[in-house]
């Protein structure tokens, strides 16, 4: 089959590799629909802490957003999952440690992440063999398109419920990225007012064609949560400054570089600060609020290329055409 190979910083291209099998509790996906990500990029250009840290190693295969139909099942697998439309988590534990039977398992110390950590190939290939107990079915209302966002919507979902916000309350979301722009529609819909912080041009205007007001300056307002979706090392510390005192900071975006806060603003605004890592316990609610409708990450992708472009996209060029959604996916019935 064909997969995008990286082989090292800034290296790689499609290559043939062989088809997966379903090893036993396994199955294989057909990989309909795949997203490129921030942390794919960090892969690209080698600044990934993991393969600093001997999680990871080159060459891999990078794509843990995906949806596609499983095409074969391996040995004690359910056989009704064979054509079925699925996406499914990245993160998978080993599954007999206290914070796997926990439910924790997207913290296991011993997990393997698809398209990330510990040697588990990712879904930017036609074919993607995982566990079938990190299936989520797609329903009928949940295209190729929106499956491919469940896994970054995951996170997002995660990121607003930890504001506690509704209505009544205000949010400030820093970074108007994929995340920012979906925890903005997450709170949205929750009935919280929300503004975006941002800087580039591009990424205010997408944020404003969805309705939510973005601007490069702090609103003068107060805000009851403060959510921190950006790369800026700056930002963590700064968003204890911008959040009422009793509120709540939510932390999922990260910097290259180590960032710090000084705990005596947390501990004086008597402020409560949240990390959110991983989509998986937000899978599930994910999958229902796109097939009820009630959030439409759609316009967050911007383009849609084949296998081949991937790493043009990977180092950071526009796809011709391109609309003003962060998000570009690949599609790989092309």
């Amino acid at each position: 089959m064909r997969a995008f190979v990286v082989t090292g910083p800034r290296a790689g291209g499609v290559q043939e590799v062989p088809d997966p099998v379903a090893a036993p509790g396994e199955v294989v996906v057909e990989v309909g629909r795949a997203g490129v990500c921030g942390t794919d990029v960090e892969f690209w250009t080698g600044e990934m802490a993991y393969l600093h840290q001997g999680h990871a190693a080159y060459p891999m295969r990078l794509g843990h957003e995906w949806a596609g139909a499983v095409a074969a099942v391996g040995e004690g697998v359910d056989p009704g999952w064979t054509g079925r439309r699925v996406t499914g988590d990245t993160m998978l534990g080993e599954g007999t440690c206290r914070r796997c039977r926990r439910g924790r398992q997207h913290v296991c110390a011993q997990r393997q992440e698809v398209g990330i950590r510990g040697g588990r190939p990712g879904a930017l290939a036609e074919r993607l063999a995982v566990p079938a107990r990190s299936l989520h079915a797609l329903p009928d209302g949940v295209d190729p398109v929106l499956g491919a966002l469940v896994e970054p919507g995951g996170n997002a979902l995660r990121a607003a419920r930890a504001t506690g916000a509704g209505p009544g309350d205000r949010v400030l979301v820093v970074g108007p990225g994929t995340i920012g722009l979906l925890t903005a529609l997450f709170l949205r819909a929750a009935g919280a007012e929300v503004h975006l912080l941002g800087v580039t041009a591009p990424s205010l205007a997408c944020a404003r064609g969805l309705g939510l007001p973005a601007s490069g300056a702090v609103p003068d307002l107060p805000f009851d949560a403060v959510v921190d979706a950006s790369t800026d090392a700056g930002v963590p510390a700064r968003a204890l400054d911008l959040v009422e005192p009793g509120g709540r900071v939510v932390y999922v975006g990260l910097a290259g570089v180590p960032s710090t806060v000084d705990t005596r603003a947390l501990v004086l605004g008597d402020v409560t600060a949240v990390g959110v890592l991983s989509a998986s316990p937000g899978l599930a609610d994910t999958v229902a609020a796109y097939a009820s409708g009630a959030v439409d990450p759609r316009p967050l992708v911007g383009a849609t290329v084949g296998l081949e472009e991937v790493g043009a996209v990977l180092d950071g060029r526009r796809p011709a055409g391109a609309g003003p959604g962060p998000k570009t996916q690949v599609d790989m019935t092309t």
